[in-house]
């Protein structure tokens, strides 16, 4: 019996079915066997049916079905200096729900809450047919000792905020933004479960916590008859690959799913940056702009541009974009669910909801993943 992937409703594996098919497979190495060099690897290349943002995924060990591409919110506002505005950030929303994305990320602290408070107003008519993320234990006010962390009281204040700037009684997945040991895991994985019991969020996730630890929640959340964790974020990226080591096969073996944020590098990867720029972005700049927060994680480097240059060089070969080419590495990466898209503008998202529709040749991601092997 056939079935189709990309409809609306339907639900395709965790690894989608953009695998060439043996044959293809077989064609592509001869090809590649009689050019006898690099500058025939465009003969290779094998297309394949693309995704869409209805080209769902399980998230986890949950049957929660989500994109293949998750919009992030973090550039929704202009509090931090730089980011979108409100126009341009509707823009963005209304061009990604109207293809089918269901998948919004944000938090508490993104845009010191803005990026809540218009994913609210945007999601109004569309609420129940999105899944909105959200994270806590940022800080929200400096004279309060109890307004950040990972216990009981900042969860409860954090997610009551959320609720009210999102317009709406439940979040789908609740991330906890990042473990401080100041509070025993014991305590907010429990009060998480008293949210999920109380209807208030459904799903719960994790970031910023290292691989020991989670497996600990995670298995004692079992145990214990707890709502699990289905979800971790972490940055991840041809730049950023440091998750493989611990982080993406801990995630496979408990059940959760990876959501990667920074799927670009702060930008490195879609080759706007050049080497000039690294002493542009040096400590006068950083944070305040998104080149001295590339430059302050370590993405705008000369290590960076160099990977950025590889994936550029595929990019050409594919007459494609740097940015969609390292997208669909992600997309075809077995432990992912779904990369966060952080883009500024309509253009920028489009240009990145093109890699759901790019496939690439097994010699193509070898070249990608031998320029930063781990």
């Amino acid at each position: 019996m056939s079935t189709r992937v990309g409809q609306p409703g339907e639900v395709s594996p965790q690894v989608p079915p953009r695998t060439p098919s043996p044959d293809a497979l077989a064609a592509a190495r001869t090809a590649e066997e009689r050019s006898g060099s690099r500058g025939a690897v465009a003969s290779e290349v094998v297309r394949a049916p693309g995704l869409s943002l209805v080209s769902h995924r399980l998230l986890g060990r949950s049957g929660l079905r989500v994109s293949p591409l998750a919009l992030g919110t973090m550039t929704f506002g202009l509090d931090w200096g730089w980011g979108a505005e409100r126009k341009e950030a509707r823009r963005m929303f209304d061009a990604y729900v109207d293809r089918g994305g269901n998948f919004l990320d944000s938090a508490s602290t993104y845009t010191n809450g803005t990026a809540e408070r218009l994913l609210g107003e945007f999601a109004a008519g569309r609420r129940d047919r999105l899944v909105i993320a959200t994270k806590y234990a940022g800080s929200a006010g400096a004279d309060d000792p109890n307004a950040a962390g990972s216990d009981r009281k900042s969860m409860l204040h954090s997610v009551e905020r959320s609720l009210r700037r999102l317009q709406t009684d439940y979040i789908d997945l609740l991330y906890l933004h990042a473990w401080d040991g100041s509070a025993a895991h014991e305590e907010f994985r429990r009060a998480m479960d008293d949210l999920v019991g109380a209807g208030k969020v459904l799903y719960l996730g994790v970031a910023g916590t290292p691989a020991w630890q989670v497996s600990r929640m995670q298995a004692i959340a079992d145990l214990r008859g707890w709502a699990p964790l289905v979800a971790l974020q972490v940055p991840y990226s041809l730049l950023h690959r440091a998750a493989e080591r611990e982080l993406t096969p801990m995630a496979r073996e408990m059940g959760l799913g990876v959501v990667a944020c920074s799927p670009l590098g702060g930008g490195v990867l879609t080759g706007k940056y050049r080497r000039a720029d690294l002493a542009a972005a040096g400590e006068a700049e950083a944070p305040a702009t998104r080149k001295g927060l590339a430059a302050a994680s370590g993405a705008l480097s000369e290590r960076g541009l160099a990977i950025a240059e590889v994936a550029a060089e595929v990019a050409r070969e594919l007459e494609t974009t740097a940015a969609r080419v390292a997208l669909a590495w992600l997309l075809d990466h077995p432990a992912v669910t779904a990369p966060v898209l952080g883009a500024r503008t309509l253009a920028q998202l489009e240009d990145d909801l093109g890699a759901l529709e790019l496939a690439l040749s097994p010699g193509q991601r070898a070249r990608l993943e031998h320029a930063d092997a781990i």
